[in-house]
Protein backbone atom coordinates (compact mmCIF):
# COMPACT_ATOMS: atom_id res chain seq x y z
CA UNK A 1 0.00 0.00 0.00
CA UNK A 2 1.19 3.68 -0.56
CA UNK A 3 0.67 6.17 2.00
CA UNK A 4 0.64 9.58 2.10
CA UNK A 5 4.04 10.65 3.95
CA UNK A 6 4.36 14.82 3.05
CA UNK A 7 1.54 17.49 2.33
CA UNK A 8 2.73 20.93 0.29
CA UNK A 9 0.07 24.05 1.05
CA UNK A 10 0.41 26.31 -1.80
CA UNK A 11 0.09 29.88 -1.05
CA UNK A 12 -0.21 33.44 -2.85
CA UNK A 13 1.11 34.66 0.65
CA UNK A 14 2.87 32.22 2.26
CA UNK A 15 3.12 34.35 5.51
CA UNK A 16 -0.77 34.47 5.68
CA UNK A 17 -0.70 31.01 5.07
CA UNK A 18 1.29 30.23 7.73
CA UNK A 19 -0.63 32.55 10.40
CA UNK A 20 -3.64 31.04 9.52
CA UNK A 21 -2.24 26.83 10.09
CA UNK A 22 -0.57 28.22 13.10
CA UNK A 23 -3.65 29.97 14.73
CA UNK A 24 -5.84 26.94 13.76
CA UNK A 25 -3.88 23.80 14.21
CA UNK A 26 -0.81 25.55 16.15
CA UNK A 27 1.41 23.57 13.41
CA UNK A 28 4.97 24.83 13.34
CA UNK A 29 6.55 26.64 10.40
CA UNK A 30 10.52 26.27 9.68
CA UNK A 31 11.73 28.44 6.83
CA UNK A 32 13.70 26.15 4.75
CA UNK A 33 17.56 27.40 3.84
CA UNK A 34 17.48 26.40 0.06
CA UNK A 35 17.41 28.30 -2.75
CA UNK A 36 13.97 29.21 -2.59
CA UNK A 37 11.20 30.26 -0.46
CA UNK A 38 9.99 27.23 1.50
CA UNK A 39 8.36 26.38 4.96
CA UNK A 40 8.81 23.07 6.48
CA UNK A 41 5.37 22.42 8.65
CA UNK A 42 6.00 19.94 11.80
CA UNK A 43 1.80 18.93 12.52
CA UNK A 44 2.74 16.59 15.73
CA UNK A 45 5.26 15.00 17.36
CA UNK A 46 7.18 12.36 15.36
CA UNK A 47 5.61 9.68 17.88
CA UNK A 48 2.01 10.04 16.91
CA UNK A 49 0.21 8.98 13.83
CA UNK A 50 0.53 11.91 10.79
CA UNK A 51 2.54 13.57 8.19
CA UNK A 52 4.59 16.60 7.97
CA UNK A 53 4.81 18.77 5.07
CA UNK A 54 5.44 21.84 3.22
CA UNK A 55 4.75 25.21 2.58
CA UNK A 56 5.23 27.18 -0.91
CA UNK A 57 4.56 29.98 -3.03
CA UNK A 58 1.63 29.07 -5.35
CA UNK A 59 2.69 29.07 -9.13
CA UNK A 60 0.05 30.34 -11.39
CA UNK A 61 -3.20 31.81 -10.60
CA UNK A 62 -6.56 30.64 -9.41
CA UNK A 63 -9.35 31.51 -11.96
CA UNK A 64 -12.67 30.66 -10.92
CA UNK A 65 -13.51 27.82 -8.58
CA UNK A 66 -10.99 25.50 -9.87
CA UNK A 67 -9.63 22.73 -6.89
CA UNK A 68 -5.62 23.20 -7.53
CA UNK A 69 -4.39 20.89 -4.22
CA UNK A 70 -4.55 17.71 -3.01
CA UNK A 71 -7.09 17.45 0.00
CA UNK A 72 -5.64 16.65 3.22
CA UNK A 73 -7.62 15.91 6.11
CA UNK A 74 -6.58 16.94 9.77
CA UNK A 75 -8.31 15.15 12.39
CA UNK A 76 -10.06 17.56 15.19
CA UNK A 77 -11.46 17.11 18.87
CA UNK A 78 -14.16 18.92 17.62
CA UNK A 79 -14.99 19.55 13.88
CA UNK A 80 -17.58 22.40 14.73
CA UNK A 81 -15.23 24.42 17.10
CA UNK A 82 -12.69 23.89 14.74
CA UNK A 83 -14.82 25.04 11.55
CA UNK A 84 -15.41 28.19 13.64
CA UNK A 85 -11.80 28.78 14.08
CA UNK A 86 -11.26 28.62 10.74
CA UNK A 87 -14.09 31.27 9.98
CA UNK A 88 -12.72 33.15 12.59
CA UNK A 89 -9.45 33.35 11.04
CA UNK A 90 -10.20 33.91 7.79
CA UNK A 91 -11.22 30.71 6.38
CA UNK A 92 -14.44 29.72 4.52
CA UNK A 93 -16.54 27.09 4.37
CA UNK A 94 -16.12 24.67 1.34
CA UNK A 95 -18.53 21.97 2.15
CA UNK A 96 -20.52 21.76 5.59
CA UNK A 97 -19.86 19.13 7.90
CA UNK A 98 -21.45 15.93 7.19
CA UNK A 99 -21.17 12.75 8.88
CA UNK A 100 -19.21 9.39 7.80
CA UNK A 101 -21.37 7.11 8.92
CA UNK A 102 -19.81 4.86 11.25
CA UNK A 103 -16.45 7.05 11.16
CA UNK A 104 -17.22 10.67 12.27
CA UNK A 105 -17.97 14.13 11.29
CA UNK A 106 -16.08 15.68 8.46
CA UNK A 107 -16.48 19.06 6.82
CA UNK A 108 -14.02 20.64 4.54
CA UNK A 109 -13.26 24.40 4.46
CA UNK A 110 -10.88 26.92 2.52
CA UNK A 111 -8.10 28.75 4.10
CA UNK A 112 -6.93 32.27 3.33
CA UNK A 113 -4.80 31.13 0.15
CA UNK A 114 -7.92 29.46 -1.77
CA UNK A 115 -6.91 25.61 -0.96
CA UNK A 116 -9.51 23.23 0.22
CA UNK A 117 -8.49 20.79 3.03
CA UNK A 118 -10.74 18.49 5.42
CA UNK A 119 -11.24 18.47 9.39
CA UNK A 120 -12.64 15.12 10.80
CA UNK A 121 -13.72 14.50 14.27
CA UNK A 122 -13.65 10.58 15.24
CA UNK A 123 -17.35 9.69 16.33
CA UNK A 124 -18.09 5.83 14.81
CA UNK A 125 -21.71 6.94 15.82
CA UNK A 126 -21.71 9.54 13.28
CA UNK A 127 -24.77 9.00 11.05
CA UNK A 128 -26.49 6.25 12.55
Amino acid sequence: MNRVIHFEIHADNPERAVTFYTDLFGWKFDKWDGPMPYWLVTTGPDGEPGINGGLMPRKGKQEGDIIMAYVCTVQVANVDESIAKALSSGGQTALPKMPVPGVGWLAYCKDTEGNIFGMMQNDKNAGM
